[in-house]
């Protein structure tokens, strides 16, 4: 398969920026507010006073969610991670899409058998 200049080219630029990517934190975060048990807590009031602000990331393992809960030094030690791991998403969906485009311009004819002469 023949892949034009011009789309080696924007590969080449995709994988320049793959590159530059730092650590990765895969994920996402979340700013909870919750109420507790205690049925004579504020939080039970009308109106509630929730508890938190609680930041939370939530991701798989194993195909399993797990949630940690985050203080807000860890969440400004770790925002920049997690950003890259949207670019990297970012960036894999770019180089998935340019893929596609170039299987999709390939329209060469799947090989054919040849009929028996008879």
């Amino acid at each position: 398969m023949r892949v034009s200049a011009q789309r080696r080219r924007a590969q080449r630029r995709i994988a320049e920026r793959l590159a530059a990517i730092d650590f990765a934190l895969p994920g996402s975060i979340e700013v909870r507010r919750t109420r507790c048990g205690k049925r004579n807590c504020s939080c039970h009031a009308d109106p509630p006073q929730l508890h938190g602000p609680y930041i939370v990331w939530t991701r798989k393992v194993n195909a399993k969610t797990v949630t940690r809960v985050l203080t807000d030094e860890q969440l400004r030690d770790y925002q920049a991670w997690f950003d890259n791991a949207r670019k990297l998403r970012a960036l894999v969906a770019e180089l998935h899409s340019l893929s596609l485009e170039i299987i999709g311009e390939d329209k060469q004819p799947a090989a054919q058998t040849r009929p028996k002469p008879t």
